[in-house]
C-alpha cells in the first residue's frame, strides 16, 4: 500500500520503504502523538524516535518490525511528557539506550526516571547499522528540542527512492502551517522561527520530508511560501 503518513490512534502502523530504510509511523495516546520507527534493511538495527505513549502498542510495532523486537536506540525529541509517556516500559522492555537534546535530557531523566545516556547537541551523527542521521538542534518550544535528519543514498533502488532527499523528523518543532508553540513569548518564537529558517529551509530542498510529533506528514516545498507569514503573526 501507498504511504500517506496519516495515521490516527487506533490505527495500524503507515509503513514506507525509502530504499535502505523502513520507516513506521503510529498514532498513539490521548494527543494523537506520533511515533517513528526507523529500520536499517541491511542490519536490522533499529531507532525509535518518541517512546510517546501506549507501550503495548509500541512492542508490538517492534514485534512487527523485528523477530526479537530489537531496539538499539530511543531518541526523545523534547521533555514535554505527552512524548515520553512510555519511554521506561520500552526501556525496561528492549534495554535500549535513550539520547535527548543535552538541554532537555535532566527534564527527561527527573520526570521519567530513565537516565538519558546520549546527550545530543547540533550537528552530531547517529549511526545504527549502516543509517547515518544528523541531529538539528531546534531551540524554542522547548531549550533542548532536537530534530532527526536521514539523507537516501546517492545510489538508491528502490522504487520511488529519491538520491540525497532529505528525510526530517520534527518532533513538535516544524508541522503543516507552521513552527511549534512557544506559549506567546516573542523571544522562543524568534528562536524557533530562526533556527527552522536556518538550519532547516535554508539547507534543505523542497522535497524534503517532514514528519512531525503530530499530525499529517508535509514537505518543505509546501510550507516554504508561508514562512514570512509565520513571522509576521508570530507563531
Amino acid at each position: 500500500m501507498t504511504y500517506t503518513g496519516d495515521v490516527r490512534p487506533g490505527d495500524p502502523a503507515d509503513v514506507r520503504e525509502i530504499d535502505e530504510v523502513v520507516l513506521r509511523k503510529l498514532a498513539v495516546g490521548p494527543a494523537a502523538n506520533n511515533a517513528y520507527l526507523l529500520t536499517c534493511r541491511r542490519s536490522g538495527a533499529q531507532l525509535l524516535v518518541d517512546a510517546a505513549d501506549e507501550p503495548e502498542r509500541l512492542a508490538e510495532l517492534l514485534r512487527d518490525a523485528s523477530a526479537g523486537s530489537r531496539l538499539d536506540l530511543v531518541v526523545t525529541t523534547h521533555q514535554h511528557a505527552d512524548h515520553h509517556r512510555a519511554l521506561p516500559s520500552v526501556v525496561a522492555l528492549t534495554g535500549a539506550p535513550v539520547a535527548a537534546g543535552d538541554a532537555d535530557a535532566d527534564a527527561i531523566t527527573a520526570a521519567t526516571g530513565v537516565h538519558v545516556q546520549r546527550r545530543l547537541h547540533h550537528g552530531d551523527t547517529l549511526t545504527l547499522g549502516h543509517l547515518v542521521l544528523e541531529v538539528v538542534a531546534l531551540r524554542g518550544h522547548t531549550p533542548g528540542s532536537v530534530a532527526l535528519v536521514y539523507r537516501e543514498p546517492e545510489h538508491v533502488r528502490a522504487d520511488g527512492a529519491v538520491a540525497g532527499r532529505a528525510h526530517l523528523l520534527t518532533g513538535d518543532s516544524l508541522f503543516p502551517g507552521g513552527v511549534g508553540a512557544t506559549g506567546g513569548d516573542e523571544a522562543r518564537f524568534a528562536s524557533l522561527y530562526r533556527d527552522v529558517v536556518e538550519r532547516v529551509f535554508d539547507r534543505f530542498a523542497d522535497d524534503a520530508w517532514v514528519y512531525p510529533g503530530h499530525g499529517a506528514d508535509t514537505t518543505l516545498g509546501a510550507e516554504r511560501p508561508h514562512l514570512a507569514e509565520w513571522r509576521a503573526r508570530g507563531w
